[in-house]
């Protein structure tokens, strides 16, 4: 039996911000140029950082960590994250975002509107770690602490932030200090703050899509939807649709292509292409349901694609195929969260044709 690769773990860029703070200062403090930091992270673990560089002034000093994601794939894997640290005339330990480090525009996130976008736990670890280097020296003096990432615009172009209203960079994250491998967990998380963005910015109607191609036909659709009600759940259609009933989301408009939703109409709620296979057998049932002729019926049995399903009953002109399938998405939705909420179903083409919609209203009260 061929043996699993061990996936290498990664840092978070908060657990980065935290040893270039501690090598800066402490080379403020010495006036000794700094090749590594070591820090206690979240996880319970110390872990070595290697600094990049170390540039010592007047009256402060920088250092930079290299984010290493390991086998993760990060956005932010080889970003520079910054540290500079200088003397604070007030006493206390004030950080704040540089250059690339977004700001936060929208409530709903774990940071105040107006504050950098420096999330709860790095703020801790950054702070935490600045006084020990303090106490080691017997310093009792105030310090300026600012982190800046300096590809940090450019590489939030490939994140979520900008729809969560963080504007001008990256955010600098990490609970636990460590990046798992293809970790769900991030996902997950980025999921649950876009409901709760919603659901702060009035949002009473999200729509959850499996891309960015079918958010981009779901944005044609509902274009009087505030952009804050758009959320990508990539595979993750249960988890999606559990958080949006917990926090009390009362309409979920689902949109996705064949492939993905072929799963969820089957009542398959993680639509991973390792996940489960697609079940041709049931879609030819509903080519059946829907009126198709013998022969279309036994050409989708032996179909190799969701797609190519979509196609022969496009070609067919058999919308009421479509229907049936969205009906079947509603369905499993509604099966997932135990009802309460009011599930729409949109099926799109690759290239953007509305193949299909269908409506559960399942509100209650």
């Amino acid at each position: 039996m061929k043996a699993k690769k061990t996936l290498r773990e990664g840092y978070t860029t908060g657990a980065c911000a935290t040893a270039a703070t501690k090598a800066a200062l402490t080379a403020l403090i010495t006036g000794i140029r700094q090749t590594e930091a070591t820090i206690y992270l979240p996880v319970g673990r110390w872990v070595t950082f290697a600094i990049e560089s170390c540039e010592i002034g007047e009256a402060s000093a920088a250092a930079t960590v290299i984010k290493d994601g390991g086998d993760d794939p990060d956005a932010t894997h080889g970003a520079a994250i910054v540290s500079t640290v200088s003397w604070a005339e007030q006493p206390g330990i004030h950080l704040d975002g540089g250059k690339g480090v977004g700001r936060v525009t929208k409530p709903g996130l774990p940071v105040p509107v107006g504050e950098a976008a420096i999330n709860p736990v790095p703020r801790k670890m950054i702070r935490e770690t600045a006084r020990e280097v303090l106490e080691q020296y017997g310093i009792s003096r105030g310090v300026n602490v600012i982190i800046s990432v300096p590809d940090g615009e450019e590489i939030a172009k490939k994140t979520l932030n900008a729809r969560l209203g963080i504007i001008g960079g990256i955010s600098i994250l990490g609970t636990r200090g460590i990046v798992v491998p293809f970790s769900t967990s991030a996902y997950r998380a980025s999921i649950v703050q876009a409901i709760q963005v919603a659901k702060v910015n009035r949002c009473d109607h999200v729509v959850i899509t499996t891309g960015g191609r079918s958010e981009k036909f779901a944005m044609q659709q509902y274009s009087h939807l505030p952009e804050e009600a758009f959320i990508e759940m990539g595979d993750f259609v249960g988890f999606t649709l559990k958080q949006c009933k917990r926090l009390g989301i009362k309409t979920v408009s689902m949109v996705g292509m064949m492939g993905k939703f072929s799963k969820v109409a089957q009542g398959i709620m993680m639509v991973h292409s390792k996940s489960a296979p697609v079940d041709f057998s049931f879609l030819a049932a509903i080519a059946e349901r829907a009126g198709a002729e013998p022969e279309l019926v036994a050409a989708v049995r032996e179909a190799n694609t969701a797609s190519q399903v979509g196609e022969m009953m496009w070609k067919a002109e058999n919308r009421r195929f479509f229907e049936i399938l969205c009906d079947h998405c509603c369905l499993s939705a509604l099966r997932e969260v135990g009802g309460g909420i009011t599930v729409e179903t949109s099926l799109y083409t690759m290239g953007g044709q509305l193949l299909g919609k269908a409506v559960r209203d399942d509100a209650g009260d």
